[in-house]
């Protein structure tokens, strides 16, 4: 199974990404975008796992979320991960608690090398990805100066998902198989 373990977004947070996608969809000439059920902030690509290391992935995260209190993330800017001809990914930034979440990432990469999982080469930068392979009519930034300051709410983390990723009907679907709440033991 194809999987990965981030945060999921509500319905109304997601509407609020969605309609941010929708205004930059306005310049762009062509790209794949990302459907609003699929907005989710990956804090660890597991790639494909066993039905055993799945296991073995339960015990460490709920570990690990025994020992952290919920947080919380906003929603801060846009920006751009650039590829050889167009936009590789374009995506929405966070602020808030940032070093809760780094924290929080390094321990799963720490925590689940032992089991088969290979820590991440690049440095941690988390994102919501709203499109990928994009190209725009304009300067990017002056895309991002007409869009202005970000207005959302203050996203809660109190909860970690482990995802299935899979391809059905020519879409990306991802699915949660495993939830984790976060909590500090007493």
């Amino acid at each position: 199974m194809r999987a990965f373990i981030g945060i999921d977004f509500d319905k109304e947070q997601k509407r609020k990404i969605n309609e941010l996608q929708q205004r930059l969809r306005r310049y762009a000439i062509r790209g794949r975008w990302k459907h609003i059920d699929n907005f989710h902030l990956t804090l660890k690509f597991l790639d494909d796992i066993s039905p055993s290391q799945q296991k073995q992935i339960d015990n460490v995260v709920k570990e690990i979320c025994r020992t952290v209190k919920p947080f919380s993330l906003n929603i801060k800017d846009i920006g751009v991960f650039e590829g050889r001809d167009s936009i590789r990914v374009l995506w929405i930034g966070l602020g808030g608690d940032l070093e809760e979440l780094r924290a929080l990432h390094r321990r799963m990469e720490e925590l689940l090398t032992p089991i088969g999982l290979i820590p991440e080469k690049r440095s941690y930068k988390p994102h919501i990805t709203i499109g990928q392979d994009i190209v725009f009519e304009c300067d990017f930034q002056q895309i991002r100066d007409s869009i202005g300051k970000l207005d959302f709410s203050p996203v809660s983390v109190n909860t970690l998902h482990l995802f299935k990723s899979e391809q059905i009907a020519n879409k990306r679907v991802y699915t949660k198989v495993s939830d984790y709440n976060l909590f500090v033991l007493q």
